[in-house]
């Protein structure tokens, strides 16, 4: 038999699965395969957001699910995701993190920023532990990496996906089967502003892979007849710090105090909910409805009193302090007197039992009734010093608009699935409204390793 091919368009986490389980799946058949991967960024840039992710990943423990994990997700999307694939995730999840432990990577529990979070399971070590365990396997086991070269279009012959158009210097790879993962959007401006509107172009990317998605994978599916599928004005967006140049700076301390605009004015219920409950709507509002598209987190000295407070902080760069409030507006650049007033107001409706004060769930600590916006949890007067500030930005980390896929990853056409072509990640539509906690990296594991051995067996 001659030797068959397949081509993986993407260098995440759903790439790497997707190259090194076809390579194993083709070794099993006694398959001759050769697989390669394609990425449009150089190789000291590639990897996409999966590079810089910390990888929570929404399971028990690597043998275990939540319970009720799709009912809930089912819930949160208003009952318009496919059931049928996140029941294929949570099926798969348990031997895709065996598998991940037999390429070397381990997992543990951590903790969830401040709050009683969903649970979660996480590579041990630093960021990207994971990707690069990944990386060495792929490497390891034959994948070829071809870096620096965009997708431009898929090949098709006689309606089989038959290989890829790269450039920049047009060349034609041909391919038995071609699997999608190149992220989604958040690094294509005119598609940003398209889906989101006026201002979403100057969106930050919350690492330096997200910049790198720029929905090329997407484009050339749907001119293939792919089906778009998922919430395409939805995105996965964090408030982070205005000041670092890091990745992923986030601030997730700011239900604890308040937040105000360039004004000196709060704009919404700071406590409405837990910080996964409320990041998006926050950190979206704040980039497409506040002046500046800025925001600042206000907390006093009672921040201290919150064991290991820091692990709500990724940002490297210290908060503003000062003595009183008027000092902390000289430094943030707000009127004085606005900021005294608000929070003046904010200190006069916290008038329930602060002991009730409970930081990792809703506590029910809301403001008196007359405070505009109110604070539905966790209100206690702002009145120690030091007073604490961060300025903050909203970040995009993913979107939510991609092409459908069924549960063996299989891209769908109007006529069903398209003959050859697979996808698994960002890349695919499958979240609406607010993003699942902790499913997005799961999802690329699953079904990227999903995507490799169904591309095997249709070689």
């Amino acid at each position: 038999m001659a030797q068959r091919k397949i081509i993986v368009v993407g260098h995440g986490a759903a790439g790497l699965c997707a190259a090194l389980s076809a390579v194993e799946a083709a070794r099993e058949r006694g398959i001759d395969i050769h697989v390669t991967i394609v990425d449009r960024a150089p190789e000291a840039a590639c990897g996409g957001g999966s590079r810089w992710s910390p990888s929570n990943i929404r399971m028990l423990s690597p043998d275990a699910m939540e319970p009720g994990f799709v009912d809930g997700i089912v819930t949160q999307s208003g009952g318009r995701t496919d059931r049928a694939y996140f029941e294929r995730l949570a099926a798969e999840a348990p031997a895709t993190a065996r598998w991940l432990q037999s390429k070397g990577v381990e997992f543990h529990t951590p903790p969830y920023y401040l709050a009683r979070g969903p649970a979660r399971i996480q590579p041990l070590g630093a960021i990207g532990v994971l990707f690069d365990a990944l990386w060495r396997s792929a490497k390891a086991a034959g994948v070829e990496f071809v870096y620096g070269c965009e997708l431009r279009r898929l090949v098709i012959d006689a309606g089989q996906i038959a290989g890829v158009e790269i450039g920049p210097v047009p060349a034609v790879l041909r391919a038995d089967a071609v699997i999608l993962a190149s992220g989604g959007f958040e690094g294509n401006a005119g598609m940003l502003r398209q889906h989101f509107g006026p201002g979403a172009e100057s969106l930050r990317p919350i690492s330096p892979g997200t910049a790198l998605n720029d929905g090329g994978g997407i484009r050339a599916a749907l001119e293939a007849g792919a089906r778009r599928s998922g919430d395409w004005n939805g995105m996965h967006i964090e408030p982070v710090d205005a000041r670092s140049q890091g990745s992923a700076p986030v601030v997730l301390v700011y239900p604890y105090g308040i937040v105000v605009d360039r004004n000196g004015r709060r704009f919404f219920d700071e406590g409405a909910g837990l910080v996964h409950e409320t990041w998006e709507k926050f950190a979206r509002d704040l980039h497409f409805s506040l002046p500046g598209r800025t925001a600042y987190a206000i907390l006093d000295a009672a921040l201290f009193d919150i064991p290991e407070y820091g692990r709500a902080i990724r940002s490297e760069i210290p908060p503003m302090r000062a003595e009183s409030i008027p000092e902390l507006a000289a430094q943030l650049g707000i009127p004085a007197t606005a900021l005294a007033e608000t929070v003046s107001a904010y200190n006069a409706a916290c008038t329930g039992d602060a002991s009730r004060f409970d930081e990792t769930r809703k506590d029910g600590l809301a403001s008196a009734p007359g405070l505009s916006p109110p604070k539905s949890n966790w209100a206690r007067p702002l009145a120690r010093a030091p007073f604490l500030a961060w300025p903050l930005v909203g970040a995009i980390a993913y979107t939510f608009g991609g092409i459908a896929t069924d549960a063996d990853a299989r891209v769908l056409g109007g006529d069903g699935p398209i003959r050859g072509l697979y996808a698994a990640g960002e890349i695919t539509g499958h979240f609406h409204g607010t993003a699942p906690n902790a499913v997005a990296m799961l999802r690329a594991l699953v079904f990227g390793r999903i995507a490799g051995r169904n591309a095997i067996q249709s070689v």
